[in-house]
């Protein structure tokens, strides 16, 4: 049968590769991971967002902080290392991405003055994987860090919204984190931090081998909608039929929505810079 997996008697099981964005993509929209991962070629994306360039120049910058001599690792220097990798793709102009480059740098300022530069992370960027009875993970981390006996995940955050202990607990992929960490790097790891650099605050939780034992079981009941999905696509089903769209307000700022009638149908298109904050020109219009 077309798309059924051949195998040798008492050899192991093939592994789903999956990543928490792959994973996310298809618990969201069948249709839109479609686009992502298996039509090829890759169908147009839309207008890249304000909102992502603001969040990876904040990270590289972070990245490349660390990675400074320890006499440098300064707040002059992360304000540098942001100018220096800031794109104006996305804003509705230059205007706003000058005011939101001096929003991103006034984080950062504030954000290492806490940092202790001397506290080596252990890992920054860094890859880490585990494997399950069904699943390959992999994931990069932003920061690991060394807490006394134990290691802790650590994601930046740029968004509008401050993060919640609840959004911590329940995010798929910093418990993909976790797991990879305790795998690839064979050292305690249970605690995942999510920085919100614009609040100034930390949402925190500590996992459990239960906690991590229910993200686990949720991956692999995803995967194994995609393997059926994607066993559907090889027997002939129609690619929508078997990959089906979920309409709704998140078309409005899908990559794939050019490409997405039934998208483009749900509801209006977002303006690339709709999900900043309003910053005070223009809130004063």
């Amino acid at each position: 049968m077309a798309g059924a997996q051949l195998e040798m008697p008492g050899m192991p099981q093939r592994l789903f590769p999956a990543t928490p964005s792959k994973l996310a993509t298809f618990a969201d929209c069948p249709r839109r991971y479609r686009y992502a991962y298996v039509d090829r070629p890759t169908p147009p994306k839309g207008p890249p967002w304000a909102h992502n360039t603001v969040g990876s120049a904040v990270h590289a910058a972070l990245r490349s902080w660390w990675e400074l001599p320890r006499d440098r690792r300064t707040a002059v220097a992360a304000r540098q290392l942001l100018y220096g990798v800031w794109s104006a793709t996305g804003f509705r102009d230059g205007g706003q991405a000058e005011r939101w480059r001096a929003r991103a740098a006034g984080w950062l300022t504030d954000y290492v003055a806490e940092l202790d530069p001397d506290d080596e992370p252990v890992g920054t960027e860094r890859q880490v994987a585990a494997t399950t009875q069904r699943l390959a993970l992999s994931g990069r981390v932003d920061r690991i860090d060394q807490r006394g006996d134990e290691l802790v995940v650590v994601d930046y955050k740029t968004g509008r919204v401050p993060s919640t202990d609840d959004e911590a607990r329940g995010s798929p992929a910093l418990a993909v984190y976790v797991l990879g960490v305790q795998r690839t790097l064979r050292r305690p790891c249970r605690r995942v931090e999510l920085h919100h650099l614009p609040s100034g605050t930390v949402a925190a939780f500590e996992h459990t081998e239960r906690s991590l034992a229910n993200h686990v079981r949720r991956a692999e009941d995803v995967a194994a909608d995609i393997a059926v999905a994607t066993t559907a696509l090889e027997d002939g089903v129609p690619p929508d039929e078997a990959f089906p769209a979920v309409p709704g307000r998140q078309c409005g700022w899908c990559d794939f929505r050019p490409s997405c009638p039934a998208g483009q149908a749900a509801t209006p298109a977002r303006e690339p810079w709709s999900f900043l904050a309003a910053d005070d020109d223009e809130a004063a219009t």
